[in-house]
């Protein structure tokens, strides 16, 4: 298996990069994972003498350019090709790699993902998902949240399955429950698409639909995947975030679940809905965030996940 990490996106790249794979390969001695390290020819150096110890285990690919996290994503692609995050791109494209991970600039990810690795067949738009804690120590997960501001009902459906077999075959959770986030428990409640997209998740055979849920209920056990549009579920996203800075850091609140909502202990955010894995890490991203981002990669490609899509989505492809 081969995990491709661009080693200059983030804001304490590369340091932050090289010591979370140094982590990944010093607690997993044995893996079959060998890492593709994108980055700069003056940070080789710097890979070297940190991994001098797994020499065999990951290879240094030269990046003559870095995106910039504020560059315009589609014009930093088309002139920046030999970027590492276009490079990235290209090892996927190439099959020279089974997973790609990046903290850098969110939009060049996200147009890599759309125009290198493309939807899968009947997907009509790639969604991004996020784990969010609940109080039993396990987490849900919640999507879109964040690059599918508007919405129609049939998106929300499709993201409904897509955020079902993610946590069926990545997460071990069998039969999945869906909730759709709303203002209410009843049916009929919330604006226009909540009201359009509930009887179709009701009437769809293969999601496991236990209703409305409404924002009390996104850190509980009600369900296991929430779905929303993408303006909401980042709204979400970010309240979760502030929780953690301001108990934890903030106040010095010692808390075993408030712990949970630390962003570095899941590391990425996969695309879901593309032909290959893609994994987008925060850009304030510290060692343990890329270790942790390594290890969602790889249980993405030991379930394989873009081909159990496939293969629901499109099964005469």
């Amino acid at each position: 298996m081969k995990i491709a990490l661009d080693i200059m996106g983030g804001d304490y790249a590369p340091q932050e990069a090289i010591q979370g794979v140094q982590l990944f390969l010093e607690t997993n001695e044995d893996d079959t994972v060998h890492l593709l390290l994108i980055g700069t020819a003056d940070s080789k150096g710097m890979c070297d003498e940190q991994l001098s110890a797994y020499a065999g285990r990951y290879t240094f690919v030269e990046a003559q350019d870095v995106i910039g996290m504020h560059e315009h994503p589609t014009k930093a692609l088309k002139e920046k090709q030999r970027s590492s995050i276009a490079i990235g791109f290209g090892l996927l494209h190439e099959q020279k790699a089974n997973a790609f991970i990046s903290a850098g600039n969110t939009g060049a990810m996200m147009v890599g993902a759309m125009y290198t690795v493309k939807n899968v067949n009947g997907v009509q738009r790639p969604t991004i998902a996020s784990p969010i804690p609940r109080s039993d120590g396990k987490f849900n997960l919640l999507l879109d949240v964040g690059i599918n501001a508007d919405c129609k009902p049939e998106n929300l459906v499709q993201f409904a399955l897509l955020g079902s077999m993610y946590v069926k075959n990545v997460l071990g959770t069998e039969n999945p429950k869906v909730g759709l986030l709303n203002i209410g428990e009843e049916e009929g409640k919330g604006n226009l698409l909540a009201q359009a997209t509930f009887p179709l998740l009701k009437e769809h055979k293969d999601i496991n639909f236990v209703g409305n849920v409404e924002g009390r209920d996104v850190f509980s056990e009600k369900c296991d995947v929430i779905v929303c549009e993408g303006f909401v579920g980042n709204v979400v996203l970010k309240m979760t975030e502030s929780i953690y800075n301001v108990l934890v850091k903030d106040k010095q609140i010692k808390d075993d679940f408030l712990d949970t909502f630390d962003f570095e202990i899941y590391g990425g955010t996969p695309i879901l809905g593309i032909n290959d894995i893609v994994i987008i890490g925060h850009g304030i991203s510290h060692a343990i965030a890329f270790k942790n981002m390594i290890e969602v990669a790889r249980k993405n490609v030991e379930a394989n996940l873009p081909g159990k899509f496939r293969s629901y989505f499109a099964p005469e492809a």
